[in-house]
C-alpha cells in the first residue's frame, strides 16, 4: 500500500506542523564506560550508510548485547532487516522500538505500514488510529486508517473515515469511488450506482468518476449505458488506450468500421498501453484477417513511428506488408528489425527465404554469412549460403559451406539428400563430373522420392554428356509423376536433344511451353533443337522468344545474331 496519498493537501500537511513525530525523550548521559557501545554504534551507522547492511547487522547486535533499551538501536535494524526481504525479523525489532518509546510517531508509522503489509489488519487499524489521534488531520494517517478497516471488515467504519476526510479538505472524486467499492462489497448496488451519479454530478469531466460508471455498467450487463459513459470517458480522456479500445470493439460490432479503425488508432497510439499489449492485438488482427484492411497500415506505421528502436514492432510491419503482397516493403522492415536486433533467428530466417525465393543470390550469400556467424549450428543456413556461393558461381567456396553444414544435419535424410545435391552442383560448376555424379547419387539414396533430385542429376548429367541412359530414365520417371511440370518435361527434352533425338526432344519442348509459355530455357532449347532440325528460321525465332522472356546470356545473344548453334 502506498504511504502517501497525492490529492495536493500540502497546506493542511504544514498545518500539522505541531505534532509530536520524531521528539527524542531526555536520556542519561553516556559515561567513558559506554565506549564500547559507542564505538559499535557508530560503526553501525557508517556501515548502514554505506550500504554494508551484514556488517551494519552485526554491529548493531553488539550494541543489543550491551544495553537493551536503546529504541534507536531497534529501529535501526528494523530498517536493515526490512532491506534484506526479513520482515518477521524487521517486525520484532519496530515492535521492541516501540515497546521502549511508544509515544513516538515514527515506531507507530512504521508498525502500522509493517502489520498492513502483512496483513495483519485488526493490529494496522489500531496503529492507524493512534496515529490519527496524535494528528487528526493527517490525511496520508486517515487514508491509511480507511484502508486497514476496510480490509478488516469494518466498512461503516471506513465510509465514516471517508466522510470526515472530505469534511476536511472538501469533495474528491476518490472518496466517492472508495464509498462506492465499499457499497458494491456489502451488495449495495443501487446505493453505489448512486454514490458515482451524484459524484457524476459534481465532478463532471473527472475520468476515474466516468471509468467506475462504464466498468460498473459493464458489470451489471447494462452495457448501452456503459457504452454511453465509455464515449464520455474518451472526451474526458483522450489518452485512455484501454478505453478506445474497448471503443473500437464496439463499433466493430456495430459495423460502424470508421469509427472503429480510428478508435483503435487513438489505442495503439495512446501511452498508457504497453507495447506488449499493443504488439499483441496488431498480431492478433494480422493473424486473423484473410486481407489486411487498408486502415490498418497508417495504424501500424504510426506504432512503427512511435517505436522505432523495437526490433518487434518493424517485424510485424513485415509481417503485414508481406500478407498484402508488398514482399519488397516487408523485407526493408524485417531487415530493419535485424539492424535494431540481431538475435532474432525468425526474422533472419524470414529474410533469407524470401532473398532465395528472390533469386537475390548476391543478398542471400552476405546476409547467410553474417547469420553463421550469430548461429553456426543451423544446418540450413549452411545450405542457403553453399546454393547462393554456387549460384555466384563460388564453386570451392561452395564445397567447403556445404561440406561443413552436412556434420549439423541429424536425423534428417531429406536434408542431408538436400546438401548432396547442392554439392553435386558445386562439383559440376567445377568440371568435377565423377563427384558431381557420386553427390547426387548419394543424395537419391537419401531421398529416393524426390523429383527435384532427379530432375537436377538428369540435367547435369545431359549437360556434360554423362550417361545420358541414367539421365533418361530418371527424365522419364519424373515427366511420369509430374505430366505438366514444365521444367521436368524440358529436362526430358534436353537429355534427348544430348542424345540426338531432335525431333523427340522438339516435343518435349514444346509440352514443355504448352504447360509454360514465359519457360525461357525451354524457349532457347526449343530454338536449338530447330536448328539441328535445319530450320533455322524458327531456331531464331525461338532464341529471340527466349530473350524476350528473361534469358540473358552472351552465349545467346550469339546465337541470334550469327543465327547459328553454339554448344
Amino acid at each position: 500500500m502506498n504511504k502517501f496519498l497525492h490529492i495536493l493537501f500540502i497546506g493542511l500537511m504544514l498545518s500539522s506542523c505541531g505534532s509530536n513525530k520524531g521528539i527524542v525523550k531526555n536520556k542519561a548521559p553516556m559515561s567513558q564506560a559506554d565506549y564500547p557501545y559507542i564505538d559499535a554504534f557508530h560503526k553501525g551507522m557508517q556501515y548502514k550508510v554505506q550500504g554494508r547492511v551484514d556488517e551494519a547487522i552485526l554491529e548493531f547486535e553488539k550494541c543489543i548485547r550491551i544495553k537493551q533499551t536503546d529504541d534507536a538501536v531497534y529501529y535501526a535494524l528494523a530498517k536493515l532487516e526490512l532491506e534484506l526481504g526479513n520482515s518477521d525479523k524487521s517486525a520484532e525489532y519496530i515492535m521492541r522500538a516501540n515497546a521502549i518509546d511508544p509515544d513516538n510517531t515514527w515506531y507507530v508509522e512504521e508498525l502500522a505500514y509493517m502489520y498492513f503489509e502483512l496483513e495483519d489488519y485488526p493490529n494496522a487499524v489500531k496503529s492507524f488510529q493512534k496515529l490519527v489521534s496524535i494528528e487528526p488531520k493527517n490525511i496520508d494517517w486517515m487514508y491509511g486508517l480507511s484502508e486497514a478497516l476496510m480490509k478488516n471488515g469494518q466498512d461503516k467504519d471506513a465510509i465514516q473515515v471517508f466522510n470526515n476526510m472530505e469534511a476536511q479538505v472538501g469533495s474528491h472524486p476518490h472518496f466517492a469511488i472508495q464509498r462506492y467499492q465499499i457499497l458494491m462489497r456489502t451488495g449495495k448496488v443501487n446505493e453505489a450506482e448512486q454514490e458515482l451519479l451524484n459524484a457524476k454530478k459534481k465532478f463532471p469531466q473527472d475520468p476515474s468518476i466516468i471509468g467506475t460508471l462504464v466498468d460498473h455498467y459493464f458489470r451489471q450487463k447494462q452495457n448501452d449505458k456503459a457504452e454511453i459513459f465509455l464515449e464520455e470517458l474518451v472526451e474526458a480522456d483522450p489518452g485512455n488506450g484501454r478505453a478506445h479500445l474497448a471503443l473500437a470493439d464496439i463499433y466493430q460490432r456495430r459495423n460502424e468500421l470508421d469509427k472503429a479503425y480510428k478508435s483503435l488508432g487513438m489505442a495503439i497510439a495512446s501511452e498508457d498501453l504497453d507495447i506488449d499489449t499493443k504488439m499483441n492485438i496488431l498480431i492478433s488482427i494480422q493473424e486473423s484477417s484473410p486481407e489486411i484492411p487498408m486502415e490498418m497500415f497508417p495504424i501500424v506505421d504510426r506504432f512503427v513511428e512511435v517505436n522505432g528502436d523495437n526490433a518487434k514492432s518493424h517485424s510485424i510491419k513485415g509481417d503485414y506488408l508481406l500478407q498484402s503482397g508488398d514482399s519488397e516493403g516487408a523485407l526493408i522492415s524485417y531487415k530493419q528489425a535485424l539492424s535494431i536486433d540481431k538475435s532474432l533467428y525468425p526474422i533472419w530466417n524470414q529474410v533469407l527465404v524470401m532473398e532465395y525465393q528472390n533469386e537475390d543470390f548476391e543478398s542471400l550469400y552476405q546476409d547467410s554469412k553474417a547469420c553463421l556467424e550469430l548461429f553456426p549450428s543451423i544446418a540450413s543456413i549452411y545450405l542457403l549460403n553453399g546454393i547462393s556461393a554456387n549460384r555466384l558461381e563460388n564453386y570451392n567456396e561452395g564445397v567447403d559451406i556445404l561440406s561443413l553444414g552436412m556434420e549439423m544435419v541429424v536425423n534428417d535424410p531429406p536434408m542431408k539428400a538436400e546438401f548432396y545435391g547442392q554439392l553435386g552442383e558445386a562439383y559440376f560448376g567445377m568440371n568435377d563430373n565423377a563427384e558431381m555424379i557420386s553427390s547426387y547419387k548419394k543424395a537419391i539414396a537419401l531421398d529416393p522420392q524426390s523429383a527435384l533430385l532427379k530432375n537436377n542429376f538428369a540435367r547435369r548429367l545431359a549437360s556434360s554428356k554423362q550417361d545420358l541412359d541414367l539421365a533418361l530414365s530418371l527424365a522419364e520417371q519424373v515427366t511420369t509423376d509430374f505430366p505438366e511440370e514444365n521444367i521436368f518435361l524440358d529436362t526430358r527434352g534436353w537429355v534427348l536433344f544430348q542424345k540426338g533425338e531432335y525431333q523427340e526432344a522438339l516435343k518435349w519442348f514444346e509440352k514443355a511451353l504448352v504447360s509454360n509459355s514465359k519457360n525461357s530455357a525451354a524457349w532457347e532449347h526449343l530454338g536449338d533443337a530447330f536448328y539441328k532440325l535445319n530450320n533455322v528460321q524458327d531456331a531464331v525465332q525461338s532464341w529471340e522468344d527466349a530473350k524476350l522472356n528473361g534469358a540473358n546470356s552472351k552465349l545467346l545473344d550469339k546465337k541470334i545474331a550469327d543465327k547459328k548453334f553454339y554448344e
